[in-house]
């Protein structure tokens, strides 16, 4: 009786070791959208930290889609033995099983105690330690999944509950209600929203014909940069390579880069201005895109200036132009179309019309310094 107890008790410590390991790792769904964030085992919560599961590697972009000033941790994942394949121009092409997550969260405000609302207007993205966020420093928002299944990429958008333990599928998206504040003080109300699962085409369907679902922001020009990982600092396209998690790559000093929209000291007027247009605008405006139809493309590979608004007569009429007569009036800022469209958080005016319920303070500045500094006058 002593034997059998001992076996039973010995396949008990078996199974609970083995269901233990299996519950350690990241977990694809080949298909179902499961309730809960954790589900996946992409991000986990210890010691008052939001860190990454084994295999989870970070990225960041050199310059970053502005949504309501909030800042966000991205990931990638790949089951064992798959990798992605390098693009010079596209998002690299990711294998079947793939996870892409963006967490969206904001730092707090002054003695960093969560009232329900405040949090802080900040322009940057260095809160990552050791690949971790401190939760006592910051509110999550929600984390978006991109998943790469058999029959194309699916958006999941997860809503972070109150005590930043555990985010909830809302495919139908959410309203939160914020409040940005300045370091002087300054207050700004934000109806921060969380897109529905069909919004999220809006900006991921990039070919406008096939309307699939794509990443956007995983192409070289975007990733091809440092990235300070836990074991140091590496450029990120090279860090992918050589953890198996893309083939195909050159030398980052033979791939194309997007400037730092912020590095005025290292980078010219010009590409600050086309990396920040290309990055928040160039998946819709594009030869491919839903904004096809309004001619002005600004994807980084338009050097055409009339492709790019030079000049170029808007398609639409009205409010949404502020009755401007050019897209861009070079040396004309506050004549142009996409200043005023920019510069304004009217639904019916205001561009891009997703992602945002605020205006980018600091991003109209640098488009508007761009068009100033723009040569040439437009026939009348």
């Amino acid at each position: 009786m002593m034997q059998l107890r001992g076996f039973v008790l010995l396949v008990l410590v078996l199974l609970l070791s083995a269901c233990g390991g299996e519950d350690a790792g990241v977990r694809f769904f080949a298909e179902g959208q499961p309730k809960a964030l954790s589900e996946w085992r992409v991000l986990k919560i210890e010691d008052g930290r939001l860190s990454l599961n084994e295999g989870v590697v970070p990225y960041d972009l050199n310059t970053p889609l502005f949504s309501d000033y909030a800042h966000k941790l991205r990931t990638v994942w790949m089951p064992k033995g798959k990798s992605a394949s390098y693009a010079a121009q596209n998002s690299f092409a990711f294998p079947v099983g793939t996870i892409i997550s963006k967490t969206f969260y904001y730092p707090l405000p002054g003695d960093g105690k969560w009232d329900g609302k405040s949090v802080a207007r900040t322009v940057g993205n260095d809160d990552l330690r050791n690949e971790t966020l401190d939760l006592s420093k910051v509110r999550l928002i929600e984390t978006r999944l991109l998943v790469r299944r058999e029959g194309g990429w699916e958006a999941m958008p997860y809503v972070w509950n109150e005590a930043q333990t555990e985010a909830t599928l809302k495919r139908a998206g959410d309203l939160i209600s914020l409040e940005l504040v300045d370091g002087d003080g300054g207050r700004e109300a934000v109806d921060y929203q969380v897109p529905d699962q069909n919004q999220c085409a809006s900006c991921h369907a990039t070919d406008n014909k096939t309307r699939a679902l794509h990443p956007i922001g995983p192409k070289a020009r975007n990733l091809n940069r440092d990235f300070a990982y836990a074991a140091g600092s590496e450029n990120q396209i090279a860090h992918l390579a050589r953890v198996g998690y893309l083939t195909g790559a050159p030398d980052p000093a033979q791939a194309p880069r997007n400037a730092n929209w912020q590095d005025a000291a290292h980078a010219k007027l010009e590409d600050r201005a086309r990396a920040y247009l290309d990055v928040n605008c160039g998946h819709c405006h594009s030869q491919t895109g839903p904004a096809i139809t309004s001619g002005m493309w600004l994807d980084a590979a338009i050097d055409d200036r009339l492709k790019l608004g030079f000049c170029k007569q808007p398609v639409a009429a009205g409010k949404g132009t502020g009755n401007r007569l050019y897209d861009i009036a070079p040396g004309q800022a506050d004549a142009s179309v996409l200043v005023f469209r920019m510069d304004s958080d009217d639904p019916s005016v205001m561009m891009p019309e997703l992602g945002r319920s605020v205006v980018h303070r600091e991003g109209v500045e640098l488009i508007r310094e761009w068009i100033n500094a723009q040569q040439g006058a437009c026939d009348t």
